[in-house]
Protein backbone atom coordinates (compact mmCIF):
# COMPACT_ATOMS: atom_id res chain seq x y z
CA UNK A 1 0.00 0.00 0.00
CA UNK A 2 2.80 2.41 0.87
CA UNK A 3 4.43 1.67 -2.48
CA UNK A 4 1.21 2.50 -4.36
CA UNK A 5 0.76 5.72 -2.39
CA UNK A 6 4.35 6.74 -3.17
CA UNK A 7 3.81 6.02 -6.88
CA UNK A 8 0.62 8.10 -6.86
CA UNK A 9 2.39 10.94 -5.07
CA UNK A 10 5.17 10.88 -7.68
CA UNK A 11 2.62 11.00 -10.52
CA UNK A 12 0.81 13.89 -8.83
CA UNK A 13 4.07 15.80 -8.31
CA UNK A 14 5.09 15.28 -11.96
CA UNK A 15 1.65 16.44 -13.14
CA UNK A 16 1.82 19.54 -10.93
CA UNK A 17 5.29 20.39 -12.24
CA UNK A 18 4.16 20.04 -15.88
CA UNK A 19 1.01 22.08 -15.14
CA UNK A 20 3.16 24.87 -13.74
CA UNK A 21 5.14 24.97 -16.98
CA UNK A 22 2.04 24.63 -19.19
CA UNK A 23 -0.11 27.25 -17.41
CA UNK A 24 -0.81 30.15 -19.75
CA UNK A 25 1.09 28.67 -22.71
CA UNK A 26 -0.18 29.67 -26.13
CA UNK A 27 0.32 27.46 -29.19
CA UNK A 28 -0.45 28.25 -32.79
CA UNK A 29 -2.00 25.87 -35.32
CA UNK A 30 -2.17 26.87 -39.00
CA UNK A 31 -4.95 25.53 -41.22
CA UNK A 32 -6.48 26.44 -44.56
CA UNK A 33 -9.49 28.67 -44.09
CA UNK A 34 -12.15 30.32 -46.19
CA UNK A 35 -12.82 34.04 -46.51
CA UNK A 36 -15.38 33.95 -43.68
CA UNK A 37 -12.85 32.57 -41.18
CA UNK A 38 -14.13 29.02 -41.13
CA UNK A 39 -11.64 26.20 -41.55
CA UNK A 40 -11.58 23.58 -44.25
CA UNK A 41 -11.68 20.72 -41.77
CA UNK A 42 -11.03 21.20 -38.05
CA UNK A 43 -8.38 21.29 -35.35
CA UNK A 44 -8.63 18.37 -32.94
CA UNK A 45 -6.83 17.40 -29.77
CA UNK A 46 -4.21 15.40 -31.73
CA UNK A 47 -3.27 18.59 -33.65
CA UNK A 48 -2.99 20.50 -30.39
CA UNK A 49 -0.87 17.73 -28.83
CA UNK A 50 1.47 17.92 -31.85
CA UNK A 51 1.75 21.70 -31.45
CA UNK A 52 2.53 21.29 -27.74
CA UNK A 53 5.20 18.69 -28.54
CA UNK A 54 6.74 21.10 -31.06
CA UNK A 55 6.81 23.71 -28.27
CA UNK A 56 8.68 21.29 -26.01
CA UNK A 57 5.86 19.88 -23.86
CA UNK A 58 5.31 16.13 -23.72
CA UNK A 59 1.50 15.94 -23.62
CA UNK A 60 -0.67 13.20 -25.11
CA UNK A 61 -3.90 14.00 -26.91
CA UNK A 62 -6.21 12.37 -24.36
CA UNK A 63 -5.87 14.93 -21.50
CA UNK A 64 -6.70 17.89 -23.78
CA UNK A 65 -10.30 18.85 -23.00
CA UNK A 66 -12.38 20.27 -25.85
CA UNK A 67 -15.92 20.69 -24.47
CA UNK A 68 -17.26 22.33 -27.64
CA UNK A 69 -15.67 19.70 -29.90
CA UNK A 70 -13.05 20.31 -32.58
CA UNK A 71 -12.16 23.90 -33.40
CA UNK A 72 -13.66 24.95 -36.74
CA UNK A 73 -12.87 28.66 -36.97
CA UNK A 74 -9.95 31.06 -36.85
CA UNK A 75 -9.28 32.66 -33.47
CA UNK A 76 -7.95 32.10 -29.98
CA UNK A 77 -9.52 29.40 -27.83
CA UNK A 78 -8.87 28.76 -24.13
CA UNK A 79 -8.65 25.03 -23.38
CA UNK A 80 -7.93 22.87 -20.34
CA UNK A 81 -5.38 20.08 -20.09
CA UNK A 82 -6.26 17.53 -17.38
CA UNK A 83 -2.85 16.17 -16.43
CA UNK A 84 -4.15 14.36 -13.34
CA UNK A 85 -7.51 14.01 -11.62
CA UNK A 86 -6.54 16.91 -9.34
CA UNK A 87 -4.35 18.92 -11.77
CA UNK A 88 -5.70 21.16 -14.54
CA UNK A 89 -3.64 23.51 -16.73
CA UNK A 90 -5.09 26.31 -18.88
CA UNK A 91 -3.66 26.86 -22.36
CA UNK A 92 -4.62 29.01 -25.32
CA UNK A 93 -4.78 27.66 -28.86
CA UNK A 94 -4.53 30.21 -31.65
CA UNK A 95 -5.90 28.90 -34.95
CA UNK A 96 -4.53 30.93 -37.86
CA UNK A 97 -5.04 30.78 -41.62
CA UNK A 98 -2.25 29.35 -43.76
Amino acid sequence: RAELERAQAEKLAAAQELAGKLEGVSVEVARKAGMDGRLFGSVGNADIADALKAAGFDVDKSPIRMPAGPLKAIGGFPLDVALHTDVLANITVAVVAE
